[in-house]
């Protein structure tokens, strides 16, 4: 990779990052909330398991919308991606007693994964709105693609890694239960989401 190559690369980079990890990100940040709420440091491999899915999901349509393989209406992406934390919310919220039985079953319901994958789809189109955007009339930005891909994947491992410590600083520093850990955080990110939904409704 060139001089240039690697200069696009960097800026790129750093525009993926900054796009997670600011509070303009409120909806993608309150999805890995909620989405990590049931979870405790020593629970990493589900989180990974649940991360990756929602990385894939969002890896996907990400590329094939900033290529012009796939259109979609971005009022209706921005409407659906404050549903997709409301609904993790009240899963998490409605299997909270779960989180207190050893090995017990993931709280996002049945298939997890897949459903991270799902909403990771939903959540892809909504970063290739802003990546589309940046790039105006580029017409095969594969290098900006793949380097606003990893941009994010880093703010989202730094925001993940941020969660589950906070969460172990309240859980064993202070005493807080994990029950009550879930439940005040899925329902902040279900109130945040609520605001989110009802300021695209109703502008």
């Amino acid at each position: 990779m060139g001089f240039l190559g690697m200069s696009v690369f960097q800026t790129y980079l750093q525009l993926g990052f900054l796009h997670i990890c600011t509070p303009r990100a409120a909806d993608h940040l309150t999805f890995l909330l909620a989405l990590c709420a049931p979870y405790v440091l020593a629970d990493w491999r589900r989180v990974l398991a649940l991360v990756t899915s929602f990385t894939v999901g969002h890896s996907l349509t990400l590329a094939l919308a900033t290529l012009g393989v796939v259109a979609f209406n971005p009022a209706v992406i921005e409407a659906l991606i404050p549903v997709t934390i409301m609904v993790t919310a009240v899963l998490n919220m409605r299997g909270a007693n779960r989180v207190l039985t050893p090995r017990a079953p993931a709280v996002l319901a049945a298939a997890p994964n897949a459903l991270a994958l799902g909403f990771g789809l939903i959540h892809g189109l909504g970063f290739s709105n802003y990546l589309q955007s940046l790039l105006g009339a580029t017409s095969r930005p594969v290098l900006e693609l793949l380097a606003f891909n990893v941009g994010v994947e880093l703010g989202q491992v730094l925001i993940v890694v941020a969660i589950l410590l906070a969460g172990l600083l309240l859980l064993r520093g202070l005493g807080v239960a994990r029950r009550d850990w879930l439940l005040t955080t899925s329902g902040a990110a279900l109130g945040i989401a609520t605001v989110l939904l009802l300021q695209l409704l109703w502008p």
